[in-house]
């Protein structure tokens, strides 16, 4: 039987692990934590699996009216850091802080706090790097001269996410001799987020990272959660591994510099929080799509912290994605398709999620699991975004099959998608469906 996943109303579990690094954020303005079998924020979930003939049953729920996160509230304030929120990820030992707040890179403390040895690898781009490298080398230098700071800066672009281009990393950091104590730095999008996390899983069989994101995608999805890899030319992020940053800082003044296709590219990732679980949030970001799109702060840092609290809380429950969080890649099936099939680089990762994400809502409703005013919000939405809802128009019906067999939610030969089921706010991870509403969809959205 394969394994399934579906979100719906079932009863409440709390049994919460609270983790060793709570009390050193205590001083903070808040700490959102989201223990393991808790819930922050609106939810509904039933995890069934299937393991030597033994059904596991898990289910969740939660809403943000009868399980606000807690707040620990200010000990002390003179001697700290401003920081507007910090949203844990909790994972017993090796639990870490989202650090979110305007100008956080300016704040030598959060930085320094996480390096644990003498040396430093910093990992960006030729985009980022002219803009925010000079001021990250500041962060981890300033009042703290014993620490020396080695930079790499790697071609920009999907296309360059390769073994070869990985390589460079790994010279670098053997060149410096980097040791068991270092840690490595992933100042860009999620192209080096995943680099320099695969990078730092393996040098050395595992050294210290952290992850300071600088575009919406990074921010508010692929920073978080510990996955790292890179891209193969038969498929996207075939080969990487779990592993957790020390931390995640995100100064959103970074999001000045970000190109407005950028920019839209992110929102994809915010959007699809809403459709798999958090309705509420959907229904904000119906309201509030031209502020996010006209870089308003407050919008942005309310969009930012919920993406990171449903992040967090998935993570909490099912870091190595056994189930659960398998559901935050709607749309990513039919997405990565377009990326491997179209040519890494060619549209970014969120133009093809959000594609990706209207084919899944498609199939959904023509296997009858949700309404036409679904679908219609869907689309609304993203037209809004100025995202795309349909694929490149030289994708074909078989060029997606050939892709979506190697991808990674492949069990035992059969595909298992992530669709709605039900009301806004639920979906289901799952193989029992009917094949030929996939071949529908496909050809509904392919010239051939």
């Amino acid at each position: 039987m394969a394994a399934s996943s579906s979100l719906c109303p079932n009863r409440t579990l709390s049994l919460s692990s609270t983790s060793h690094k709570h009390n050193q954020f205590a001083s903070f303005h808040s700490v959102l934590r989201f223990p393991a079998f808790a819930s922050s924020v609106s939810s509904r979930c039933r995890l069934l699996s299937d393991s030597n003939n033994r059904n596991l049953t898990l289910r969740l729920k939660a809403s943000a009216t009868s399980a606000a996160p807690v707040m620990d509230q200010p000990t002390s304030s003179s001697s700290t850091p401003d920081v507007s929120t910090i949203v844990e990820v909790d994972l017993g030992d090796r639990s870490y802080p989202i650090y979110i707040g305007s100008g956080l890179l300016n704040q030598p403390e959060l930085l320094q706090r996480h390096v644990h040895g003498k040396q430093v690898l910093v990992v960006t781009n030729t985009t980022v790097a002219p803009l925010y490298l000079d001021k990250t080398i500041s962060a981890l230098t300033d009042g703290n001269p014993n620490v020396k700071v080695e930079s790499v800066i790697l071609p920009d672009g999907e296309k360059f996410k390769d073994m070869e281009t990985l390589m460079k990393v790994f010279d670098k950091a053997i060149e410096s001799r980097m040791d068991r104590r270092c840690t490595f730095v992933a100042l860009g999008g999620g192209v080096i987020g995943d680099m320099c996390g695969y990078a730092a899983a393996s040098y050395l069989r595992g050294v210290n990272f952290i992850q300071i994101p600088t575009t919406v995608m990074a921010q508010v999805d692929s920073s978080v959660g510990g996955k790292t890899g890179i891209n193969h030319r038969l498929g996207k992020n075939l080969i990487g591994a779990f592993y957790q940053p020390e931390c995640v800082l995100i100064d959103t003044n970074t999001l000045n510099t970000l190109p407005d296709r950028e920019l839209a590219s992110g929102l994809a990732e915010v959007i699809k929080y809403g459709l798999i679980r958090d309705a509420e949030f959907f229904e904000w970001q119906e309201k509030n799509m031209d502020a996010l799109l006209a870089r308003d702060p407050s919008a942005f840092a309310y969009a930012i912290k919920r993406s990171c609290e449903n992040k967090a809380q998935v993570v909490s429950l099912d870091e190595k994605e056994s189930g659960l969080r398998a559901t935050l890649n709607l749309g990513h099936t039919f997405g990565h398709a377009i990326e491997t099939g179209f040519g890494y680089g060619q549209w970014l990762h969120g133009e093809a999620v959000s594609a990706g994400t209207v084919m899944a809502v498609d199939m959904s409703y023509r296997l009858g699991w949700i309404d036409d005013s679904l679908v219609k919000r869907v689309h609304m939405i993203l037209q809004q975004a100025k995202l795309p809802t349909a694929p490149p128009e030289t994708m074909t019906v078989d060029m997606f099959k050939s892709v979506m067999a190697v991808d990674k939610k492949v069990a035992d030969g059969l595909l298992r998608l992530i669709l709605l089921k039900g009301p806004l706010g639920n979906c289901v991870f799952t193989g029992d469906y009917d094949r030929q509403a996939l071949d529908d969809t496909l050809h509904a959205f392919c010239k051939s």
